[in-house]
């Protein structure tokens, strides 16, 4: 394990006395800009952006949302966006690998993840290392489609990232975390105003760590600089730029074989890893956003982003594949690669926003413009002459991964992929009386992929007008009556029997449900149901079947179909209690696979209590529990006293409990205690995939943390 830079320890040491000498210089009457930047206290975030660019209370907005604020990752030490997403209602987290992860919401793949409300679809629909939260305010879920910002991808959900910008004062931070396996952090996080014009927000992590697995090893290195400066009395520039630099040693590609050859279940130890000890993944992912913006005489805003970001993607991987005999624990074989990927997208994004007076009532409206575009670029090599890109593995219980390395020059295959969307946007919401609210808008989009993804021709051109509608009704002072329709859309490449393309996949999600805000609006709770659809999905014609695959049509069907309800509870519920509460449960019909390794009952907790009796210290506990869930593997072979039987890899309903204590030495020194999976349960992660490997085991860090 690589110890921490004395570089950085060595910056945060004299950015401290810089920031602290300047904060102690500063004059009294220091005029501070106004800047977009704010610190949440508590659970409860009053406002979200991601549904729409309508600055709307979040029991205003039509549709099921919510906010994992700076405290709660704070307290649980969310460090990373998977864990950020354990935690938020609805969401399932699909760890397949150590360093490639699904997402998934009401029973479709969450692929759309924005930076401030703007950003493309993941390109694979999966996200390879992990997004460091150190960097974020907050981190908003809106649940089902979510068309009018984002219009392609699935009915699912959308995570938007909203990024630390300048605060009102100047502040520094730092926290130093130790922990099981060695693991080590160290964030450092100040705000500065240069001028009264100009502000400035800069965060620095550094993290390297062991694991529970066998071999895995990693480190990442988190840069992020906001500058932000008034150009005129109503116009501001900004310029951001971050860097997240993350290197993994003794990665899986692939995971642990689950079953048996005779279709018993395997059962190794938490710590098993299939990698070699050779197996690398690094990533450095990088991203520029300048940002103007200006507010006009009459209140309204114009706004406008460029984003540039690029992915360089590195890796020698090693996947085990085969079926183990249940005596002897050999049929495992190696099956090696080296694949590189390179991709980069640039997105503008114009919007005007404002309000105005018709029938004597004042209504807001949004119309905005957005143009994106990707070039991906990927290649996978492998070894099929020197004898080392596929070797026969002894038993996996002895597995050290020791295995000569391959020379990857053979079998060179990848992807060379082009996409471009251009999009018009607009909604407006009209105040039909005191007590009614009529969300109307939609988004025109032009999509268009060029190229191929190893050996299959990707292209495809679409135009669709995507709908959405939504009315919120008060009921009570406290309490409002809501109702939604969007879609989205994923364009597709099958022929039909006409030797046409398929119309895209139009994804429709539908909710209705309540909103009230208690206690002084420091609690809401929303309580939702919902109804998603995916129509057109391409299927083999059956007139077809017998062609070769190069001569078989498809048609479009229904797909996946869900419905369910959701509970979703944010606040404090009494005096210095702070609450997360979740509760999904849903059906799915039209996929028996998707079904079957998707938990349909989920639920979240978590809560944090600040004793008035002993001041400075709290207790909080996280919970996250699932259903359970299951993949049908096959059959058992012949040869076997049971072949033909069907085999099952099941997992338990489970629950994951974390534990917290935080104690406030000093108004500026505090030090914390988090213990994770304290009942040390054993789970696979999931049943995405065929093969799988086991949780995080019990662990705990002890953090440290100096705030000016």
């Amino acid at each position: 394990m690589n110890t921490l830079k004395l570089s950085t320890l060595a910056m945060a040491i004299s950015l401290t006395t810089v920031v602290q000498a300047e904060m102690n210089d500063a004059p009294d009457n220091l005029e501070v800009i106004e800047v977009k930047g704010h610190y949440l206290r508590g659970y409860n975030a009053h406002s979200a952006s991601g549904a729409s660019r309508l600055e709307l209370d979040i029991i205003d907005i039509p549709q099921s949302v919510s906010v994992i604020t700076d405290s709660q990752m704070s307290d649980f030490r969310l460090n990373d966006i998977d864990a950020v997403l354990d935690t938020a209602t609805g969401i399932n987290v699909e760890r397949i690998e150590t360093d490639r992860t699904y997402y998934t919401a009401r029973g479709f793949d969450v692929t759309n993840f924005q930076v401030d409300g703007v950003g493309l679809p993941l390109t694979s629909g999966n996200n390879h290392a992990d997004e460091d939260t150190a960097i974020y305010d907050r981190i908003e879920v809106i649940r089902g489609a979510n068309g009018l910002m984002t219009g392609v991808g699935n009915p699912s959900a959308t995570i938007n990232f909203i990024r630390k910008r300048p605060t009102t004062e100047n502040s520094f931070s730092i926290n130093g975390t130790m922990g099981s396996w060695n693991s080590a952090r160290v964030e450092l996080d100040g705000s500065y105003h240069i001028n009264d014009d100009t502000a400035v927000r800069g965060v620095l992590v550094t993290e390297d760590a062991e694991s529970y697995l066998d071999r895995y090893e990693k480190e990442k290195n988190i840069f992020y600089v906001f500058i932000s400066h008034q150009l005129f009395e109503n116009t501001e520039v900004s310029l951001s730029h971050s860097i997240n630099d993350s290197k993994a040693s003794g990665n899986n590609w692939g995971a642990n074989p689950l079953f048996y050859s005779d279709g018993s279940p395997t059962d190794y130890h938490e710590s098993t890893n299939t990698s070699a000890d050779w197996s690398n993944w690094d990533i450095k992912k990088e991203n520029t956003v300048v940002e103007l913006s200006h507010i006009f005489e009459n209140s309204w805003q114009l706004r406008g982003t460029y984003s540039h970001k690029s992915t360089d993607e590195d890796t020698e991987l090693f996947y085990v594949y085969g079926t183990p005999d249940k005596e002897t624990e050999l049929g495992l074989y190696g099956y090696a690669s080296e694949y590189d990927n390179d991709d980069k997208h640039d997105l503008v994004d114009i919007y005007l926003s404002g309000d105005f007076d018709l029938f004597e009532r004042t209504h807001e409206f949004v119309i905005g413009v957005n143009h994106s575009s990707m070039e991906g670029k990927e290649v996978s090599l492998y070894d099929y002459t020197t004898g080392n890109g596929f070797p026969a593995l002894p038993p996996l219980d002895e597995w050290d991964g020791n295995t000569p390395k391959p020379t990857f020059n053979d079998g060179e295959v990848g992807s060379d992929i082009e996409r471009t969307q251009k999009a018009l946007y607009f909604t407006g919401r009209f105040s039909i009386n005191d007590d009614f609210h009529f969300l109307a808008g939609g988004r025109f989009n032009d999509w268009k992929i060029e190229g191929d993804s190893y050996g299959v021709l990707q292209d495809a051109d679409d135009k669709e007008f995507i709908p959405y509608i939504g009315g919120v009704y008060q009921l009570t002072d406290n309490t409002v009556l809501y109702a939604s329709y969007t879609e989205t859309f994923v364009s597709q490449t099958e022929l039909d029997i006409n030797n046409k393309v398929l119309d895209p996949i139009t994804g429709e999600s539908q909710e209705v449900g309540f909103k009230t805000s208690l206690y002084d609006d420091n609690l809401l709770a929303t309580v939702t149901y919902f109804e998603t659809v995916q129509e057109n999905v391409a299927k083999l014609d059956p007139a077809t079947a017998h062609l070769s695959p190069e001569q078989q049509r498809y048609i479009g069907v229904t797909g996946i179909e869900t419905d369910g309800y959701e509970i979703d509870v944010a606040g404090e519920v009494l005096p210095g209690l702070q609450t997360s509460i979740g509760f999904t449960s849903f059906n799915i019909d039209g996929d028996d696979v998707v079904a079957d390794y998707t938990p349909e009952t989920l639920f979240k907790f978590a809560a944090v209590y600040s004793f008035p009796q002993l001041e400075g210290l709290s207790a909080g506990v996280n919970v996250r529990w699932q259903d359970d869930i299951s993949r049908d593997q096959g059959v058992v072979a012949e040869g076997y006293d049971n072949a033909g039987d069907i085999i099952v890899t099941a997992q338990d309903s489970y629950a994951i409990v974390d534990l917290m204590v935080r104690y406030e030495i000093t108004s500026d020194v505090s030090v914390s205690f988090n213990a994770k999976n304290v009942t040390d349960e054993k789970y696979l992660t999931s049943l995405y995939w065929a093969q799988g490997f086991y949780g995080t085991p019990a662990n705990y860090s002890a953090t440290i943390s100096w705030a000016l």
